[in-house]
């Protein structure tokens, strides 16, 4: 990130952050954004990173598995996912990870997080659903780690479990972890979902769409 996109991003009302992994809580970029960002959202134990990192108590909402709370008019849920948590193999699971609903008045919209496919999806559909658009992990699996990531057909299939209109496929095309093409999750994804008919929506990276 750049001076100049950080100048185009003006001001960032809330940032929220599903575990401590280093691709999804980076340290540079956390010191980069963080003065124009007015308030994080982690779950529990993960605030520890952002004070170590100077950021204020005062700005940091931890909250547990189904802990809610409301932030300018909306309510924001953290809700579970099955994953894993720790930048070193000496703080294995010290921190939660989790996923989050993010509730307005017109929309609602879910986000994954990291998190294999699990009975979860339904619980929180039955819960919170349905939802405008499902942010969903679809990207750096393999079938060493299956528990903890999903293949995109199970991608699929928990955007219908959460009753979601619409789809976005993430979490891919960025940072190489696994061996697939960086194409084949959103090639997979789009084939499941014409055949489950969900809609899905298709951007390049980098590209912007509107709801």
């Amino acid at each position: 990130i750049d001076d100049s996109d950080l100048a185009r991003l003006g001001k960032i009302d809330a940032v929220i952050i599903s575990h401590d992994h280093f691709d999804h809580l980076d340290y540079p970029t956390i010191k980069k954004i963080d003065k124009q960002v007015e308030h994080y959202f982690v779950p529990l134990a993960v605030g520890e990173h952002l004070r170590k990192w100077g950021v204020e108590d005062s700005r940091i909402t931890e909250l547990d598995w189904w802990d809610e709370t409301v932030y300018q008019g909306l309510k924001l849920a953290c809700t579970p996912g099955q994953h894993f948590s720790g930048r070193d193999p000496r703080h294995r699971n010290s921190s939660l990870w989790c996923s989050w609903v993010i509730a307005g008045e017109n929309y609602k919209i879910f986000f994954s997080g990291d998190s294999g496919y699990f009975s979860g999806f339904a619980k929180i559909g039955e819960k919170y659903g349905p939802f405008d658009l499902a942010i969903m992990e679809c990207g750096q699996y393999n079938e060493l780690w299956h528990e903890i990531h999903m293949v995109p057909e199970e991608s699929v299939q928990a955007a219908q479990d959460l009753s979601a209109e619409k789809m976005l496929p993430v979490h891919n095309s960025a940072f190489n972890l696994s061996i697939h093409s960086w194409d084949e999750p959103l090639n997979r994804a789009h084939v499941e979902a014409e055949k489950k008919k969900v809609s899905v929506i298709k951007v390049i990276p980098g590209e912007t769409f509107s709801l």
